[in-house]
């Protein structure tokens, strides 16, 4: 981040500003990031509460004349707290409203109303609430005209959008909707930053999605992933990662019979990591038994959870 004295040269109508997305698990919030920001950022999958931390995408660009800087947070799923883990899921997210000047509220069609804790959250906020309707593609118009009067009935906000995050449908009027709410500042982040996030947060992420997308029931919930060595060498990208379970049987399943999972997870997960870094990787990957690692608060503190 900019140092408070650090001169940053701008113009004088420069606008930047926090832009949280919040909404229940799997309504397309880390869809709708990676859209905004134009790079892939979040793990996207199928599955609900795969965003565990809060990430930030940074968007630099000129928009009618003006030089801006949007700083997009992607957050976990809204949820009622289980394991401590939830409950450091859920600081992400408070944390991410208290400082945010526009809040995309992101629901879908299919929301069944049961709301109530993300619309109690929101009306506290202090920056201005814009509700996206997601899923717009799979609804008819009389569905949405009734999930728009719902929502007008339900929450005071700037506007109401329906939205397709999954086939980039009204998501320029987002875009004009943020820009409208923007205010008038220096940018938060060098301009040449994407994210806050490492090298390193990634690559465990990239990995960690593979997990979600190969395996099912509670063996990608009860799972996490620390990279334990990242090195840039001139011609290749050393990463070696440990995945944390928390059961033997579940270390039995990720790695599969005679290794076959864990072989097809790794041959997943370097090709995805060659992309994102655009370099060559070797990938080596260990399955490691860590019993009730999401209650544990030094072993949260270590994946960054906990502060």
């Amino acid at each position: 981040m900019i140092e408070e004295n650090q001169v940053v040269p701008v113009s004088k109508d420069h606008r930047a500003g926090f832009v949280s997305i919040v909404g229940k698990p799997n309504v397309g919030k880390s869809t709708l990031m990676n859209l905004l920001v134009g790079e892939k950022l979040s793990i996207i999958t199928s599955k609900a509460q795969t965003t565990r931390h809060r990430i930030m995408g940074i968007l630099n660009g000129t928009h009618n004349g003006d030089d801006f800087q949007l700083v997009y947070s992607d957050t976990p799923g809204i949820i009622r707290p289980v394991y401590k883990l939830h409950e450091s899921m859920m600081e992400f997210v408070h944390g991410s409203l208290e400082d945010a000047d526009v809040v995309l509220f992101v629901t879908d069609i299919f929301e069944q109303y049961d709301e109530d804790e993300a619309v109690e959250m929101l009306r506290v906020v202090d920056g201005t609430v814009v509700l996206l309707i997601n899923k717009m593609d799979l609804a008819t118009p009389e569905q949405l005209e009734e999930k728009i009067a719902y929502w007008k009935e339900k929450l005071s906000v700037f506007a109401i959008i329906p939205i397709s995050a999954l086939e980039n449908t009204n998501i320029e009027k987002v875009f004009d909707a943020i820009m409208e709410l923007l205010p008038i500042h220096p940018p938060y982040f060098p301009k040449d930053e994407l994210t806050d996030k490492s090298e390193r947060f990634f690559a465990s992420e990239i990995i960690r999605e593979k997990i979600f997308l190969n395996y099912k029931k509670e063996v990608p919930y009860s799972s996490e992933v620390i990279v334990t060595e990242f090195k840039h060498k001139p011609d290749i990208l050393v990463i070696r990662a440990e995945i944390l379970v928390e059961r033997q049987t579940q270390k039995g399943i990720i790695i599969g019979d005679k290794g076959t999972m864990l072989k097809k997870l790794g041959v997943e997960a370097r090709e995805d990591l060659e992309a994102f870094f655009e370099k060559k990787v070797f990938l080596e990957t260990f399955v490691k038994v860590m019993p009730d690692w999401r209650s544990k608060d030094i072993l949260l503190h270590r994946l960054g959870y906990i502060e």
